[in-house]
């Protein structure tokens, strides 16, 4: 997910986004302890979308209460 994209979400929809991905990520964990883990890379690709949405939370959630 890139950045354009999730700057124009809402704080609850960067919210339900964020619970999406750790259960997306969960899920591959699953697999990986199960050794059927078909692409490995989305472990790192799916961490990092969930740091992207939590900072832009955080951002929006520090401009709201600036105002």
């Amino acid at each position: 997910m890139k950045i354009a994209d999730i700057k124009e979400l809402t704080i609850k929809e960067l919210e339900t986004r964020k619970r999406e991905i750790r259960q997306e990520v969960f899920n591959l964990r699953i697999q990986q302890q199960g050794g059927q883990l078909e692409k490995p890379h989305m472990l790192r690709v799916l961490r990092r979308d969930a740091a992207r949405v939590e900072t832009i939370a955080t951002q929006k959630r520090k401009a709201i209460a600036a105002k």
